[in-house]
């Protein structure tokens, strides 16, 4: 298959923007706030502000991205670039795998190349793609405002079928829940089957029946729903309300998204472990979707592909055996 508009591309961050970022750490002064009910504390401020002041070390992760098979193209008018890592297995199933917010394609960074080149023979092996959505990492902004959900679906499902996967799986989680599920409602002749290790929905109004586990689950979306979702409201609505003032303020990006629901996991370099543990159950799958595999793990979150890539991948393999 000739792919003309596909290229090899290299993530390079030049040192001078390094060095400028270094600065612009150096003139914050963090605030010293009143914390929790009403934000991050101080403490957890400052020892974030000077874990990546003076600990962490872009050009190092960068010489990991540089390892990965990384391409760039362009669909539906958008430069999207996307990690490929295709099996020779010939039976490998092409699997669409979808970042959410705030994540880039090197969530998945563990779980591509075993999940293409398994080391037992007998698992099922996947052709892996991880694009990174339109505007983010260094896929390109649109070329016009206004750019859909459903836009953002008909690029990934143009992804797939221009690499020459006409028909594939989806896995997905966090806020990207709603491009799978736009995915599997507006192109389900090609996205056959769904993966998902979170989901956003009421539970069903029947609390009568409900075990503890589910009462825990609805009391934690409460609290998200009523305390946790301001800056959400200010994205949906009036973006740039807030986007002047943190373009240009490097801790104000990276304490925005984590709020309280990151944990002080500051000696890893490559991301902050979710906490906030908004936990799901059947119930709630059951009321939005055709279920053909569920099971519930005591580990992971939102970003499960990070904090335990090895049920990860053992999910999505066994997914494909149980049915």
């Amino acid at each position: 298959m000739t792919r003309p508009e596909i290229r090899e591309f290299t993530v390079n961050i030049h040192r001078e923007e390094g060095e400028h970022l270094k600065r612009k750490l150096r003139d914050t002064e963090i605030m010293r706030g009143a914390g929790t009910p009403y934000g991050p504390e101080y403490k957890w401020a400052d020892d974030l502000y000077k874990k990546w002041t003076d600990d962490f070390d872009w050009y190092f992760l960068q010489d990991k991205i540089y390892e990965l098979p990384h391409d760039m193209g362009e669909f539906e008018d958008v430069k999207i670039d996307f990690l490929h890592s295709r099996s020779k297995t010939a039976d490998a199933i092409p699997l669409l795998v979808v970042h959410g917010w705030p994540a880039v394609f090197y969530e998945f960074s563990r779980v591509g190349s075993p999940l293409s080149h398994p080391v037992n023979e007998n698992e099922q092996a996947f052709h892996v793609l991880v694009p990174s959505l339109p505007g983010f990492s260094c896929s390109h902004w649109p070329p016009k405002a206004g750019l859909t959900l459903q836009d953002t679906v008909r690029v990934l499902d143009s992804v797939m079928k221009k690499l020459g996967y006409n028909e594939y799986m989806v896995q997905y989680g966090d806020r990207r829940l709603f491009v799978g599920r736009e995915l599997e409602m507006r192109y389900t002749p090609s996205c056959e089957l769904t993966h998902f290790n979170f989901i956003s929905s009421e539970m069903p109004d029947n609390a009568k029946s409900w075990i503890e586990r589910e009462h825990a689950i609805a009391e934690r979306m409460e609290d998200l729903y009523e305390n946790h979702l301001g800056y959400a409201v200010c994205m949906c609505t009036r973006p740039h309300t807030i986007e002047i003032g943190l373009h240009d303020n490097p801790m104000g990006i990276i304490i925005m998204p984590s709020m309280l629901c990151f944990s002080e996991n500051l000696p890893n370099e490559e991301f902050a472990e979710f906490t906030t543990d908004f936990r799901s159950n059947s119930l709630k799958v059951e009321m939005t979707r055709k279920v053909v595999y569920y099971k519930e793990h005591d580990n992971g979150g939102h970003f499960a592909a990070l904090e335990c890539p090895g049920e990860e991948l053992e999910e999505v393999t066994y997914m494909i055996e149980k049915i």
